[in-house]
């Protein structure tokens, strides 16, 4: 799990973190280390994860249910990304990169996600208060 730290590399935009070189790079060597598919880094679904860290972050609040009462399904659909499988991973806390990613993968609701065989795209913001949300998805 250490290479990818190598290449991590931080994009501010709008207050929220973007690593998405970095982020495809630490789920592909989990996934290829369970002989899984690699994904692909999704702007879309970059957005559905962006828009719900920052939902979490301006409303003070931790939960997949978004402020409005949506769920991954709704935010997906709002990032205009038409989808057949879907699953968010969402932390709080967690420093950097490699501190998220460790604690997703000793979570087995959440290493299930990553490593899901329906998953083929993958998105990842970062919010202020080191709010986190993972979306993976597949398109239709």
């Amino acid at each position: 799990m250490m290479r990818f730290v190598a290449v991590f590399a931080t994009v501010l935009w709008a207050g929220v973190v973007s690593a998405d070189p970095a982020v495809l790079a630490a789920v592909n060597a989990e996934r290829s280390a369970q002989n899984r598919a690699p994904l692909i880094y999704d702007s879309a679904l970059e957005a559905a994860a962006r828009a719900h860290a920052q939902d979490m972050a301006r409303a003070g609040f931790f939960d997949h249910t978004g402020s409005d009462g949506s769920d991954i399904g709704q935010r997906l659909t709002r990032a205009a990304y038409r989808f057949c499988f879907g699953a968010e991973n969402i932390a709080a806390g967690q420093r950097d990169l490699t501190e998220v990613m460790a604690a997703w993968m000793a979570s087995r609701g959440h290493r299930r996600n990553i490593l899901h065989r329906k998953a083929e795209a993958v998105g990842l913001a970062q919010a202020p208060g080191n709010l986190w949300v993972m979306v993976l998805a597949a398109p239709c």
